[in-house]
């Protein structure tokens, strides 16, 4: 079965983006020539899916070949129906039931890059299977958190940590069964 992995960097105290979706704060470890473990890691997917405000960020500041780069399916989930572009399928169903689906059938893994609702109603539904988390050295003090209040426990089983000179450590757990 095709698992589900959250790769995805946040600040020390826990924001993915400052108020009015800030992301400027991932900009303090950049650094040429490093991805963090990024092209490996999507060596392994084949399916990804984001929340509109995600994509519609990427498209502005990177481009839409980030996602759709004619090797995976994208699944951007909205709640606004718009036509299919390339391998991109703007999604407004029920995302459970898309996760469930893309889970049973044959592929590579699949690979969540946020927002924080997406995130928060796969983990209500104990859907994602490893948790791969950049913390990025910053204090930011508001914004969008990584994890929302009022969703069950999870265990989870820390596989490695791994730091890097620009101070960002890299937390890599999966759920355990």
């Amino acid at each position: 079965m095709r698992k589900l992995s959250l790769f995805i960097a946040t600040s020390l105290d826990g924001y993915i983006a400052k108020p009015n979706d800030d992301l400027s704060f991932l900009k303090s470890v950049e650094k040429e020539g490093e991805d963090y473990g990024y092209a490996e890691f999507t060596t392994n997917i084949d399916t990804i899916i984001l929340g509109r405000k995600t994509y519609d960020y990427v498209l502005k500041e990177i481009g839409s070949f980030h996602y759709d780069n004619g090797q995976r399916d994208v699944y951007v989930i909205t709640r606004t129906e718009r036509p299919s572009v390339g391998r991109t399928t703007f999604y407004s169903g029920n995302l459970t039931d898309l996760v469930q689906q893309l889970k049973s059938e044959n592929g590579k893994n699949i690979y969540c890059d946020g927002g924080a609702e997406i995130i928060n109603e796969l983990l209500q539904h104990d859907l994602i299977d490893e948790f791969i988390i950049s913390v990025i050295p910053i204090l930011v003090g508001n914004g969008t958190r990584l994890f929302k209040d009022n969703r069950p426990e999870q265990q989870l089983e820390l596989i490695h940590a791994k730091t890097f000179d620009t101070g960002l450590t890299q937390l890599h757990y999966r759920r355990k069964k």
